[in-house]
C-alpha cells in the first residue's frame, strides 16, 4: 500500500489507537500504544521513546557499563520512525493497527539499533549488485503454564503440553488442534506467512519455517513471529519458550537461518552453477568461506546468551565445529544446493534465543566479507559426523569466552561499525557479569548442606 491508503486505512480503523514497537538489543519488542490522533502527528517527524530500552538487559536492569545511555546521560528520549512498509493489523486483537518502527533517521542516535544495522548491511549488499534472501525456522517448547505458575514454580517441574519425544507426529497437534490450527491461521492473517509448521522431537515443542523474504522483511517476520506465537499461546492457557537450551536432557531449540544472493539486475539466483564444483558457484562458495572465517569472531551475534552456548553441544543438533557439508545437519554450515530455485545456505549455529535483526546482519556481512575479499574454500565438504572433524576450529564454549573473541579481534569493527561493536560486545560482557555473581539452584542443591 502506498502511505496514503496506508493512512486512510488507520482514519478508517475502528480503532481510535495504533500500537507500535522498536526491537532492543536481545530482540525484544518494546511497545507502546498511542491515539491515532498522536500517529498522524509524529508519522513524519518521529515520535518521542525513552532510550533506556537500548540501556537495559532482559530484565530491565540498567547497564552500567555503557556509554550510549545510563545515568550520566538521564535517559532522554531519542526518535523512532515507523516504517510504514511493515503496517498490518493484529487478528487476534480484534485487528488493532500495528508498525515496527526503528531509529533510522537519527543520526548518530542509531548506531546501537538492530533493525536500522540490519538496513546499513543491505544496502552494502545492494551495492554490490545483491539482493539479499533470507528466511528462519524456530524450534520452541509449549507448557501449559502461566506468567504467574512459572514464578510460583521457580521455573521448574513446568508441564509441556504433551508428553514424549514424537517429531514430525500426526497424533501430537490433534491433541491441541485449536493452538496448532490458530497459529498457522493468525500467523497468515499478520503476514508472517509459514511454509510448514510441525512438531520436533521432544515434548510439547515444535518447529516453524517462515516463508522466505527480502532480508528486512524476513528479518521483521522472524522478530513478529515470536511475539505472536507468545501471544497466541497465551490464549489458550499457554506459554511458549524460544529460550536457547531449557533442559539439559533435551535438544535445544534452533533459529536456523536460511539465505542465498539474487542478481538485482536480472533476479537470479547467484548461488548455483550446475557446472562447478558441488554445484556452488563462485560467489557461493566465498560467501561461504567468509562465514566459516568470520563466525568464531561474531559467535556472540548468533549466540547471545549464557544459554546459548549449553546448546552448542555434541550429539545434540547443533553445530559445535567450524565446518561446512552438503545436506549435513552436523555442520555448521549447511549448504543446500539441489536446484537454482532453491540453492542456498543454512547457518545452523544460532538458536531460537537470536535477535533476528542482529543474527541475519552478521550472516549476511560476513557472507559478503568472502566475497569482497575473494576467500576461497580451504575445506571439502564434511561428510558424515561434523562433530568428530575439529582440525579447521570449535566454536567458543561460553558467551564470555566469545564476547572476549569478538572484543579482541577487531573485525566485527568492519562489519558492524565500531560504535555498535563497543555497545554490544559491553551489553555481553553484562551479561556474563550478572551470570557470574548469582547463585544458581544446582550450587544450592550441590554445596547448601554436605559441603
Amino acid at each position: 500500500m502506498t502511505k496514503q491508503e496506508i493512512i486512510q486505512k488507520i482514519k478508517d480503523s475502528q480503532h481510535s489507537k495504533v500500537k507500535f514497537a522498536v526491537a532492543d538489543i536481545d530482540g525484544i519488542l518494546r511497545g507502546k500504544i498511542i491515539s491515532k490522533e498522536k500517529f498522524f502527528e509524529v508519522i513524519e517527524k518521529g515520535v518521542g521513546f525513552c532510550d533506556v530500552i537500548f540501556g537495559w538487559d532482559t530484565n530491565d536492569a540498567c547497564y552500567n557499563n555503557v556509554s550510549y545511555t545510563g545515568w550520566h546521560s538521564g535517559y532522554p528520549d531519542v526518535d523512532v520512525f515507523f516504517d510504514l512498509s511493515t503496517f498490518r493489523t493484529i487478528p487476534w486483537d480484534n485487528e488493532l493497527p500495528f508498525f515496527l518502527a526503528d531509529l533510522s533517521g537519527t543520526d548518530k542516535k542509531d548506531t546501537v539499533c538492530p533493525r536500522s544495522l540490519l538496513k546499513k548491511i543491505i544496502n552494502q549488499s545492494e551495492s554490490l549488485g545483491f539482493r539479499p534472501i533470507f528466511s528462519l525456522e524456530y524450534e520452541w517448547f509449549n507448557f501449559l503454564e502461566t506468567a504467574h505458575s512459572l514464578e510460583e514454580k521457580n521455573f521448574i517441574n513446568l508441564k509441556p503440553i504433551t508428553p514424549g519425544m514424537f517429531g514430525y507426529s500426526v497424533n501430537r497437534p490433534s491433541m491441541y488442534s485449536g493452538f496448532f490450527n490458530d497459529l498457522f491461521n493468525y500467523l497468515e492473517a499478520f503476514q508472517v506467512e509459514l511454509e510448514g509448521l510441525h512438531t520436533e522431537t521432544g515434548p510439547g515443542v515444535y518447529e516453524a519455517a517462515i516463508r522466505y523474504d527480502d532480508a528486512l522483511r524476513a528479518a521483521d517476520k522472524a522478530i513478529l513471529f515470536k511475539q505472536a506465537v507468545k501471544e497466541i499461546a497465551h490464549r489458550h492457557g499457554i506459554i511458549a519458550s524460544f529460550m536457547a537450551k531449557w533442559n539439559k536432557q533435551l535438544p535445544g531449540c534452533g533459529g536456523h537461518i536460511h539465505q542465498s544472493l539474487r542478481d538485482i539486475a536480472k533476479d537470479i539466483n547467484l548461488f548455483f552453477n550446475e557446472n562447478s564444483t558441488y554445484k556452488m558457484s563462485d560467489v557461493f562458495q566465498s560467501y561461504v568461506a567468509g562465514q566459516l572465517y568470520c563466525l568464531p569472531q561474531i559467535l556472540p551475534m548468533y549466540a547471545p546468551t549464557i544459554n546459548s552456548y549449553k546448546r552448542l553441544t555434541e550429539g545434540a543438533w547443533a553445530p559445535t565445529t567450524l565446518t561446512w557439508g552438503i545436506d549435513n545437519r552436523t555442520t555448521a554450515l549447511r549448504v543446500i544446493n539441489k536446484n537454482i530455485n532453491s540453492s542456498r545456505l543454512e547457518t545452523r549455529v544460532p538458536g531460537a534465543d537470536i535477535n533476528p535483526y542482529l543474527a541475519i546482519a552478521a550472516a549476511l556481512a560476513s557472507g559478503l566479507y568472502g566475497i569482497q575479499n575473494n576467500l576461497k574454500l580451504t575445506s571439502a565438504p564434511t561428510v558424515g559426523n561434523a562433530y568428530n572433524i575439529k582440525e579447521n576450529g570449535v566454536l567458543p564454549g561460553s558467551l564470555e569466552e566469545a564476547t572476549k573473541k569478538m572484543k579482541e579481534s577487531g573485525l566485527a569493527n568492519e562489519l558492524f561499525g565500531e560504535a555498535f561493536t563497543k555497545h554490544f560486545v559491553e551489553t555481553r560482557e553484562w551479561e556474563c557479569r550478572q551470570y557470574a555473581s548469582n547463585v544458581s539452584v544446582w550450587e544450592l542443591k550441590r554445596y547448601f548442606e554436605i559441603i
